[in-house]
């Protein structure tokens, strides 16, 4: 019998302290720059240092996750993130916060890899994301309302990453040890759909960067343009981040109703025009209503993204690249947003990237068009050219003990055999029986 699926909470667990890095970006960039007394561009390209290490480790290991285990690869990964935030924590020269910076980024990346393969490999992989998206929303919703309230210095948000990676060492434990098996050599396998995930792929870089390119500035907008405290950015920043646990519970609870086309096109165009009303904020009124109300769609799409890229490769290679390569596009963000608002403003710099959402629209909902169908997931199991098929068997009698399609798992594919027209075509009754158990005649 097939042994009992493993717990979903460790990858839940390894996903949050995968992630939390680039959703503690704004303040992480902002204490460099306080702290150390860097430039706005100088910390941001600390930022991006941190997060380019967490989308090399991503793209390294996309296809050796099963190789070496997801046990081992995670257990790696949280050490280095733990060890490389701590030391960036404690030192207080330049070149070893970065060199901290850089290596917490890579045991970021490596952890996130796992986790992203492992939900791919899930029945449900959007089910999985949004517990994910969820739970590191909440993690970095606490930390925005504690971090400032504990002093200044730019060691607080590192050493905040360093203890979550460490609290989250023990889920290990009930990871995959991972072995050397016919399946996993399987993984050198060319990768399915290749135009749709590169497509996918290079659509979440630019998806990715504009978020960050706002996200990373947040900050200084509501600090230097709105006039804000830090106390009230940071509960601000904790509000929206709350209104993302809503909008992710209300996804979860969606699931594939709407399919994933039009949450993914019509969100992305809400985000745009949220990103506009955030960089044009002038109060605590306006960046409020565009943190919280960008806050919340975010993280909504992006679930439907990573669902996107899981139902590719049930081997979950597209979700690693996807994901490596949203945050290749988070690490551009912060020195995007820093040159954008240079030269044109926080203002100019909103319309910019709020235009190149709605350009990324179109191919991010062409995507989601083209592989929708494909994977069996609810609602859409279906034979071609016939009914449900989940309706053909629960209502033609089919044997329970016949082994059913599971959610999420490729169709199988149908081979056409040619069959020679011969009039008139005389079949003797008696050449053919009934198939049964052993070949006997039912």
């Amino acid at each position: 019998m097939p042994s009992r699926p493993r717990a979903l909470w460790p990858l839940v667990a390894v996903f949050t302290a995968g992630y939390l890095a680039s959703y503690l970006l704004p303040t992480v960039v902002g204490r460099l720059s306080a702290g150390l007394g860097l430039t706005p561009a100088q910390a941001g390209l600390v930022g991006s240092g941190l997060l380019l290490g967490s989308a090399a480790a991503g793209f390294t290991l996309a296809s050796r996750v099963e190789r070496y285990g997801p046990r081992r690869l995670a257990r790696a990964g949280l050490l280095a993130a733990a060890t490389g935030y701590g030391c960036a924590a404690l030192a207080s020269a330049v070149p070893l916060v970065v060199a901290g910076a850089v290596a917490g980024g890579i045991g970021s990346g490596t952890a996130t890899a796992v986790a992203a393969a492992g939900i791919a490999g899930r029945r449900d992989p959007h089910r999985a994301s949004t517990l994910g998206l969820l739970t590191v929303s909440a993690t970095a919703g606490a930390l925005y309302l504690t971090i400032p309230h504990l002093g200044g210095g730019h060691a607080l948000p590192f050493a905040a990453l360093a203890l979550v990676a460490a609290a989250v060492w023990p889920a290990t434990a009930r990871l995959e040890t991972g072995h050397d098996t016919g399946e996993v050599r399987e993984a050198a396998s060319p990768l399915p759909r290749p135009r749709a995930g590169l497509v996918l792929a290079g659509a979440m870089v630019c998806w990715s960067m504009a978020q960050n390119a706002l996200w990373g500035v947040s900050g200084r907008i509501g600090l230097t343009q709105a006039g804000l405290s830090e106390v009230t950015v940071g509960a601000v920043f904790a509000a929206a981040l709350g209104a993302g646990l809503l909008g992710v519970t209300a996804a979860g609870a969606l699931g594939a109703r709407l399919g994933r086309a039009l949450p993914i096109g019509l969100g992305t165009v809400v985000i745009a025009g949220c990103i506009a009303l955030s960089s044009a904020a002038e109060g605590l009124a306006s960046f409020a209503a565009g943190e919280i109300l960008w806050n919340a769609c975010y993280p909504v799409v992006l679930s439907y993204l990573i669902g996107l890229a899981a139902s590719l490769d049930p081997r979950g290679r597209w979700a690693v690249l996807a994901g490596s390569a949203s945050s290749l596009g988070v690490a551009c963000g912060p020195v995007a947003g820093s040159l954008l608002s240079e030269r044109a403003g926080y203002p100019g710099m909103g319309l910019v990237l709020g235009a190149v959402l709605v350009l990324l629209a179109g191919p991010l909902t062409a995507v989601a068009l083209h592989t929708s169908g494909r994977p069996l997931v609810p609602g859409a199991v279906r034979r071609r050219g016939g009914a449900p098929a989940a309706v053909v068997a629960g209502t033609t009698g089919a044997a329970t003990g016949l082994a059913a399609p599971q959610i999420g798992a490729p169709e199988q594919p149908v081979t056409e055999f040619p069959v020679r027209s011969l009039a008139p075509l005389l079949v003797r009754r008696r050449a053919y029986r009934q198939a049964g158990p052993s070949g006997q005649q039912g």
